[in-house]
C-alpha cells in the first residue's frame, strides 16, 4: 500500500486528478494521470470547495488507460455523507490574542448543529485547545509533562 497525494497544493502536471465523483456514500469514481496508482493504495484528495481540507481514498479496483498514457479510471472507498458543506470559521487566542482562520467540512444534512462539533475537532485537529467557549493556540496551553 503506497499513498499518493493528489492534493491541489502540490500542482504537478505530471501527477494530477483529474476528476472525482461520488458513485454512492462512500464509493467514489477517480480519475487521474501519473503517480502508478495500484489497488488498495490510498490517495489524499482536496475537498471541492476548500483549500485546505483533504480527504482519503482508499483504491478498490484501478484501470490504466492505454490513451492517453499514464491516465487511469480508479473505484475507491472513503468518507460517508451526504451532501458536505464546507465552512469558514475564525477564532483567536483568549490569552494572546493569536487569529486561526480555518476551515471544516461538515455534512450540510445535519444542520447548524453538527457545525460547533466539526468546527472543535478541527480546531483539535490544528493543535489548538478548546474548553468551552475558550481557545488556546498551541503556545499558551499548559506545557504537557
Amino acid at each position: 500500500m503506497v499513498e499518493h497525494d493528489f492534493r491541489y497544493s502540490l500542482l504537478n502536471p505530471h501527477h494530477t486528478l483529474i476528476e472525482c465523483r461520488a458513485l454512492a456514500p462512500g464509493r467514489y469514481q477517480v480519475t487521474g494521470n501519473g503517480g502508478s496508482i495500484h489497488n488498495d493504495d490510498v490517495l489524499l484528495v482536496t475537498l471541492k470547495g476548500s483549500k485546505t481540507l483533504s480527504m482519503r481514498l482508499t483504491i478498490e479496483k484501478v484501470r490504466h488507460l492505454i490513451n492517453p498514457p499514464g491516465q487511469w479510471v480508479a473505484v475507491a472507498r472513503g468518507p460517508v455523507f451526504g451532501e458536505l458543506a464546507i465552512h469558514q470559521w475564525h477564532v483567536q487566542c483568549d490569552k494572546c490574542e493569536a487569529d486561526l482562520e480555518f476551515e471544516f467540512a461538515v455534512d450540510a444534512k445535519l444542520g447548524t448543529k453538527a457545525q460547533k462539533p466539526a468546527a472543535t475537532a478541527r480546531i483539535s485537529e490544528l493543535g489548538w485547545t478548546t474548553v468551552g467557549d475558550k481557545h488556546l493556540c498551541r503556545n499558551c496551553q499548559e506545557p504537557r509533562p
